[in-house]
């Protein structure tokens, strides 16, 4: 030993002197080097030390979070992936547990805890933990992959007492719950032959020897144990059953049963209706909720339950943050299995999974009584479905009815008194408290207006324990809290005296009834009346009809003075109207003859000038159709282009080149032509507006913009007289389907500004037309209403704030018609889950110095305001106006320009609504197109029209 020991001491002596010779050497060559080494060390344990630090932080401030709010499933994960990150093991099993208790672990957080907590196990106890381990991951989703590491795991104990049939233990329950998985369901059923090929081989006696009895008992036995395996996977359809039919086949030493075949070519016929689901699954996008809604009810109309069950966990693995898929499965199991386990463990899974949707809470609840679960539990159940965090005041005033639901059921009305009775007395008075303090802080609200609760208790004490005097009491409260102007919160009040109370008790209510109803007193009148008709004497009858009597003389006379005031308010509304069109047509009026005055003095000016300050030469007079028409028709361009709109002359500092008079010719002309609209096309044509009036080429970039819906047939822009773009225009397709789709571009950005698109609709032949608004009007629990926001912040910096709470689906600034921000936005996410998470950590926050309010989308019902009809009609000066189909624009100016006509309109509006042929506002009737088209006149003809003067 001393020999040896010093040996080794040698050896260890020799290599310290060959270290040293080779660090001499690696010092001599890196000497230059030396110093830079150190310093990139110190920077790398700085940046090191920083990041541990940052890490600290943070994971601190996640943990400050969850003691807010335990339920934000997404600071669980962010806590778990830093604190493994970091390597806090005891840190990191611990955040492990809570979120395990709260929410069933995805896949991916098990698989990552189990092969930690695995590593560690050192000792026999160390494996009996990660046992457990696995038994509670088996329990949150049906996952083979978890089931298959659970069966390799349990295979490293083999050698311990009773290894192996702990082993096909774990197999046979994996088969049950995975083993009709249809692609990923043979991997267990071969890990589960390979395991016992893996015992026959251990069987199999040596080469040259002749087995036992005993030892060809065993070995047979084993043969027929992967016969059998091969047989029960041979009669489920799974993907690839070709290859395990060939290699059953090669490995059986007899020919294949013919039930066997049989079986086999039934399940292959399975699969084939299957496999295209099993595609449509493939290719789908995550979540892929419609494909496996698809797939649910194909297997519903099967019937098979174990396959409806698997489906049913395949798609909630993938969805698990789906309410209504929970409930559509919960039910089924609640209808159909009716199996205890089973049952509560989807019930369970689904309230975790989704704790905001109180649905799934009061199904619980319901189940848990339907299968005699402790009431201990049931009421620990109920604590935390109050903890959840429900998004609305009214989920919680529908989970509380369903507590005490279930506690009435648990009370023996036949003792007069009982712990039961007691313990639901109780909590209806914490239900009252909890919604009068709890709930209104939150909501500012008790969500239960009607005060059903209360009602429901008062009936209970009346009906069940005939303590009238406390029912009485209760509703006492309920009127006292602004209910007292409903008739029918007085006639239950009512309906409940008349079969528990007495006869004055209910003339007395009848009578206040009488004196506070708001809303029907003519029906609480009746009723008073029919209780005297069969109760009352002479003077309880009179009382009564005096009483109704004057109650309803009051009534109608303070409808009369309302009716009165509103008509007086409709009267100075009209009135006001009135004036403001007058108003605005005399100011229309006096600019237009100023133009035209101004108009008519530089005309007479220049004529002046022309006719006697040079000579000119006249154009011959010739018919139409005689002569040169071309140049008659160039002579009245130039004059149209020198004269401007309204007989103007625009002031003209350098004078245009020929060719550039030329180019504005052009434009002018084509800005002034006249373009028919065919009402027959309006299928075909969507109508485009509050586009940008500086947009080059606007046809070309419309084009461009709805090329992507269909064949294009024509894009006409609206020019004005000066040939600048209006900023709207029609698009014409060759089918109806290109316009329907082009529809969808509508509220589209282009240059800034929010292009509008909708159906090309004349209003004149369509009075009811009214446009359908895009977006949905109704509560939708999965967006988010986001105001308050600062002006400047775009689209970007909102997908960046909201998607740390979940997958963002749809950012949505809310814009004025220029493209600027009002400051308000919706925020759309996967499920309501996320949405619910980021209700909680977005409202109140701070963004650039101002406060935000973040809620679920859930748009007031818009009032319908009915104008009332006056015989009066409209000043002949302001013709009324067919708004188009986006209603009255703000600049109350008609949408029809001059330079659209359509067939068959005889007359053509202009901007402000008046005939575009009478420059004043005049009284006469409008001329027909023939007889309104202006006579082209010569500069000789304005002339002689001055000289008449």
């Amino acid at each position: 030993m001393a020999s040896s020991g010093s040996e080794d001491e040698a050896q260890e002596q020799l290599r310290a002197l060959e270290k040293g010779e080779d660090e001499t050497v690696g010092e001599k060559e890196m000497e230059s080097d030396g110093e830079g080494a150190e310093e990139s060390e110190e920077d790398d344990e700085s940046s090191e030390e920083e990041d541990e630090k940052e890490n600290e932080a943070e994971i601190q401030r996640l943990e400050e979070q969850l003691s807010i709010n335990a339920f934000d499933y997404n600071c669980h994960v962010d806590l778990i992936k830093l604190l493994r990150q970091e390597g806090e093991l005891i840190r990191l099993r611990r955040a492990r547990q809570k979120m395990s208790e709260l929410f069933p672990l995805t896949e991916e957080i098990w698989l990552d805890w189990l092969k930690d907590e695995i590593r560690m196990a050192s000792d026999r106890s160390d494996r009996e933990k990660v046992y457990e381990l696995f038994e509670r991951a088996v329990k949150d989703y049906i996952c083979p992959e978890i089931w298959l590491e659970y069966a390799q795991y349990s295979i490293g104990g083999m050698g311990q007492e009773g290894g192996i049939e702990k082993v096909r233990s774990v197999f046979e329950r994996a088969l049950t719950a995975v083993g009709l998985h249809v692609t990923k369901g043979a991997t267990i059923w071969e890990a589960y032959r390979e395991f016992e090929n893996a015992i026959l081989s251990t069987l199999q006696p040596s080469p040259g020897n002749i087995p036992s009895a005993e030892q060809q008992q065993a070995l047979n036995g084993q043969l027929e144990k992967i016969h059998l395996l091969f047989r029960r996977q041979l009669g489920i359809p799974l993907l690839d059953m070709e290859a395990t039919y060939a290699e059953y086949e090669e490995w059986s030493e007899e020919p294949v049963p013919e039930t066997v075949v049989q079986l086999y070519r039934k399940a292959v016929q399975q699969m084939e209706k299957c496999k295209p689901y099993e595609e449509a699954l493939l290719v789908a996008e995550t979540p892929k909720l419609l494909e496996y809604q698809a797939y649910i009810d194909f297997e519903l109309k099967g019937g098979d339950p174990a396959r409806i069950q698997l489906i049913f966990e395949r798609a909630l693995a993938e969805n698990c943050l789906v309410p209504d898929l929970w409930a559509q499965y919960t039910q089924y199991l609640d209808r159909q299995l009716k199996v205890k386990e089973l049952v509560l463990s989807a019930h369970d899974r689904a309230a975790r999974n989704c704790p905001w949707t109180v649905g799934l809470w009061k199904r619980y609840l319901l189940a848990m009584e339907r299968h005699g679960i402790n009431h201990n539990i049931v009421s620990e159940n109920f604590e935390k479905a109050l903890n959840a965090g429900f998004i609305q005041a009214t989920d919680y005033v529908e989970i509380w009815q369903a507590y005490l639901d279930y506690l009435r059921r648990r009370v023996d009305f036949t003792q007069e008194s009982s712990k039961e009775l007691e313990e639901l007395r109780s909590a209806f008075a914490r239900a009252l408290d909890y919604l009068k303090h709890d709930v209104e802080e939150r909501f500012s609200e008790s969500g239960d207006p009607s005060c059903s609760i209360m009602q429901n208790w008062a009936r209970i004490e009346a009906r069940h324990c005939n303590n009238i005097q406390k029912a009485r009491e209760l509703w006492d409260s309920i009127m006292t809290k602004g209910n007292s102007k409903f008739a029918n919160m007085w006639l239950e009040y009512y309906n409940l005296e008349r079969a528990h109370g007495d006869t004055p008790h209910c003339r007395k209510a009848l009578h206040r009834a009488v004196q506070c109803t708001v809303d029907y007193p003519e029906h609480v009148c009746d009723v008073l009346l029919s209780l005297e008709r069969i109760e009352g004497s002479l003077e309880d009858w009179d009382a009564a009809v005096q009483k109704t009597e004057n109650r309803l003389a009051r009534v109608n006379e303070q409808r009369a003075k309302a009716a009165e005031k509103g008509a007086a308010l409709a009267k100075q509304e009209e009135e006001k109207a009135e004036q403001r069109k007058k108003a605005r047509a005399e100011k229309k009026a006096s600019k237009k003859a100023k133009k035209n005055k101004t108009g008519e003095k530089r005309k007479a000016e220049e004529e002046d000038e022309e006719e006697w300050g040079k000579e000119t030469e006249q154009p011959n007079k010739k018919h139409k159709g005689q002569g040169d028409v071309a140049f008659e028709e160039d002579n009245t361009e130039e004059m149209e282009a020198e004269m401007g709109l309204f007989g103007r002359n625009p002031t003209k500092k350098i004078e245009d080149s020929p060719s550039k008079q030329k180019a504005k010719a052009a434009t002018v002309k084509k800005g002034t032509e006249k373009i028919l609209h065919d009402i027959n096309k309006d299928r075909i044509t969507v109508f485009v507006s509050n586009l940008s009036y500086n947009m080059a080429d606007p046809e070309e970039k419309l084009r461009s913009l709805f090329e992507g819906c269909g064949e294009i047939t024509e894009v006409r822009a609206v020019f004005t007289n000066k040939g600048a773009f209006r900023g709207y225009c029609y698009v014409e397709f060759k089918e109806e389907k290109s316009a329907l789709a082009a529809l969808r571009l509508d509220r589209t950005e282009v240059d800034g500004r929010p292009m509008f698109v909708s159906p090309c609709v004349d209003k004149n032949r369509n009075p009811s037309f009214k446009p359908t608004f895009k977006y949905s009007t109704t509560l939708e629990k999965h967006k988010l209403f986001v105001s308050g926001l600062p002006y400047s912040c775009t689209k970007e910096e909102l997908e960046e704030l909201f998607k740390e709470h979940g997958c963002v689906k749809e950012v949505r600034l809310v814009t004025n018609r220029s493209g600027k921000s009002k400051g308000l936005a919706y925020i759309e996410y996967e499920n309501e889950g996320q949405a619910s998470q980021a209700v909680f950590k977005m409202d109140g926050m701070k963004i650039k110095e101002q406060v935000i309010k973040v809620a679920i989308s859930n748009p007031p019902t818009r009032k319908q305001v009915d104008k009332p009809e006056t015989g009066r009609q409209p000043a002949a000066m302001v013709p009324r106006q067919a708004f188009g189909a986006r209603g009255k624009g703000r600049t109350q100016l008609a949408l029809l320009p001059r330079s659209v006509q359509r067939q068959g309109t005889p007359t053509t509006k202009a901007e402000n609504g008046m005939s575009q042929e009478q420059p004043e506002a005049s009284a006469t009737p409008t001329p027909t197109a023939s007889e309104a088209e202006p006579k082209k006149l010569s500069n000789a003809d304005f002339a002689k029209m001055l000289l008449k003067q």
